[in-house]
């Protein structure tokens, strides 16, 4: 149990590092910081609103006092000096409160000063994060892009390694394509594959129809010369014979013939 839960804490946090983007986990600080201090100023102001309500009741008591001290003063003139004693009474017992008040107020008021001293450090803190934030967003956002063109450049992107295979496979297609091509084109030449259409004929037919057809002119051309030959020595051949004969064609025949 215990090495599968290392595993799946394992899992889990290389997939949070995936997932994971500084510029959104800076700004999600930068939030978390404005809201504490917004949550200090909230102090600030609730510490100095109670500070005015007893500056408040410390000035109410203050003229209560004051008033009872003229009415003291009033009642000893006429010589009402229970009424005076019991006027004085009671302005001690305002006097009492009004200390306690003071004291109280000394005290939110030394509180009011250290959370605006808090609220001051902390505004210049977030102003300074807020700074430094920007800065490593923008940081980040420059490598990112960098990384980015640096990987379109080599081709080991995801986007572009697609692209690279996609070419790779349609070079090599075309390769196979080629040589398939230049392969059949030689068997045909060769003679180990017929051409089913009739029309394509290899170099050795071509030169041996062209021996053919050149002989077969010759033969024609020497048969035509040997029967002209053979008729013209067969008419010399028929005259020398009559001639050596005595034969003569008849005279008046041949006068009859020139009339």
């Amino acid at each position: 149990m215990k090495r599968m839960g290392m595993i799946f804490r394992a899992k889990a946090n290389k997939a949070l590092d995936r997932a994971e983007d500084p510029r959104e986990t800076l700004d999600y600080s930068y939030q978390k910081q404005l809201e504490l201090l917004q949550k200090v100023r909230r102090g600030v102001a609730d510490v100095a609103t109670s500070r005015k309500r007893l500056e408040l009741q410390l000035n109410q008591l203050q003229g209560q006092s004051s008033k009872l001290e003229d009415q003291g003063r009033k009642a000893l003139a006429l010589g009402r000096e229970d009424l005076a004693r019991e006027a004085l009474s009671r302005r001690a017992a305002l006097q009492q409160q009004v200390t306690d008040l003071e004291t109280q107020h000394q005290t939110l008021q030394g509180e009011e000063e250290k959370l605006t001293l808090a609220a001051q450090r902390l505004q210049a803190k977030v102003d300074a994060f807020r700074t430094k934030k920007e800065t490593i967003k923008a940081t980040y956002t420059a490598a990112q892009a960098q990384t980015r063109i640096g990987e379109a450049f080599s081709g080991i992107s995801e986007e572009m390694g697609d692209v690279g295979l996609a070419v790779q496979r349609a070079e090599d297609k075309t390769a196979q394509l080629q040589a398939r091509a230049g392969a059949i084109d030689e068997l045909l030449a060769s003679g180990a594959l017929d051409d089913q259409s009739g029309m394509a004929k290899d170099d050795i037919a071509a030169e041996l129809d062209r021996i053919s057809g050149g002989t077969d002119v010759e033969l024609e051309l020497q048969r035509m010369k040997a029967e002209l030959a053979g008729g013209t020595s067969a008419q010399q051949q028929a005259l020398e014979g009559g001639s050596q004969d005595g034969t003569q064609a008849p005279q008046g025949q041949h006068k009859f013939d020139k009339q």
